[in-house]
């Protein structure tokens, strides 16, 4: 029995990091975790304690596909209270995280073979979904001079049926300003061709606010998550929003997909929802790693990075220390015990010259990953 084609997908190197931090770990050897964006706190107490409540009393079955109603109107009120934006809950469908929301998406606007624009670097499981559903992803290089932003000029000179930006994107954690992402809804518009904004990271900015596509543009696909900002990695629960006249077609792939998203993340969504001075608390605290990295990294050599206006990571160029980041990543490993991720994860062509640092663990672990980072680079490299 032979395997697809379709399946010859490239491994998640951050995987395979966390994979050889684990067991290092399993030797004996502490780790400080760099490579994952996996954030240090729990899922907010009112949603463990609303699935505690509701587990007494709920069988927790089948929910519709698009998932409960109250969240969507949930959600949709967010997107009130944090853009302004007046949005339909009909419009917004839950996911089992937002990969999921990547599969409806990508399924339900494009057909095989189709050209899907994403930006290099970037994040690399864009392009091993497109290429599972026998997509072709199209790496648009941005610019360490602009910031690694997209810009409406990159994206002209190719010819694509969809483009997916992301804002603040990963690994750089840049943002685009609501012109520039005006500017690439405008020209998907022109086209007549997908438009899709991963707003995963939206909620954790710090000198300014991010935009979403809703505010420039009606027919964008948006995803988002209940990962990052509201620490919910595990319980696998996000959303899309669609345009109205899309609504039936993803509903339709969601019930065959995945009959529904799991009922009890639901109900844990729901409740993180209100959990408003929890979720103030742990910006504050990704604030003050950001800043921590931004005074640390140069101190350990690592000067030439992006700048990351939101989410929590750190891009650093290490072309003066190596090539190929893959074994850059495993020196630091072995001899510093700090888990960082190869920037050949985020761009296959140029990567073996950077790397991305997390800051998403706790202002203690980050501390000392830069003490360690410190002293190892000195030793070997500056």
């Amino acid at each position: 029995m032979k395997l697809s084609k379709r399946s010859q997908v490239n491994s998640f190197i951050v995987m395979d990091v966390m994979e050889a931090a684990r067991a290092a770990e399993a030797e004996g050897r502490r780790i400080v975790h760099m490579e994952v964006g996996q954030p240090s706190t729990s899922a907010p107490y009112k949603a463990r304690q609303a699935v505690a409540d509701a587990l007494k009393a709920n069988p927790m079955g089948y929910t519709v596909a698009l998932g409960l109603p109250a969240l969507r109107a949930g959600i949709a009120r967010l997107y009130l209270e944090w853009y302004g934006v007046d949005l339909d809950p009909g419009r917004v469908v839950i996911t089992s995280g937002s990969s999921a929301g990547f599969l409806l998406a990508f399924t339900a606007l494009f057909d095989a073979d189709d050209k899907v624009g994403v930006a290099t670097p970037g994040y690399p499981s864009y392009r091993q979904i497109l290429k599972a559903l026998s997509l072709q992803p199209i790496d648009i290089p941005t610019q360490a001079r602009t910031g690694h932003k997209l810009r409406a000029e990159d994206v002209a000179e190719y010819s694509l049926d969809g483009l997916l930006v992301a804002s603040p994107a990963n690994p750089t954690g840049t943002m685009l300003d609501k012109g520039s992402l005006k500017a690439l809804a405008d020209h998907a518009e022109r086209l007549g061709i997908g438009f899709i904004s991963d707003e995963i990271y939206h909620g954790i900015e710090y000198d300014k606010k991010a935009t979403t596509a809703l505010e420039v543009t009606n027919r964008a696909y948006i995803i988002n998550s209940f990962s990052k900002f509201f620490s919910m990695t595990g319980w696998r629960i996000g959303w899309l929003v669609v345009p109205e006249d899309h609504v039936r077609s993803v509903e339709r792939l969601a019930q065959n997909m995945f009959i529904c998203p799991p009922h009890v993340s639901q109900i844990a969504a729901l409740a993180a929802l209100e959990c408003k001075v929890e979720t103030a608390e742990n910006l504050k605290v990704y604030a003050e790693n950001r800043r921590l990295m931004l005074k640390g990294l140069p101190l350990a050599g690592f000067t030439e990075i992006a700048p990351p206006d939101g989410g929590f990571y750190i891009y650093a160029d290490i072309s003066e220390f190596s090539v190929d980041s893959r074994a850059f990543a495993a020196k630091i490993l072995t001899g510093a015990g700090v888990a960082i991720t190869p920037g050949l994860d985020f761009d296959r062509l140029r990567g073996g010259q950077t790397v991305r640092f997390s800051y998403a663990q706790s202002t203690p672990e980050i501390v000392d990953g830069l003490y360690r980072l410190k002293a190892f680079m000195q030793a070997h490299y500056i």
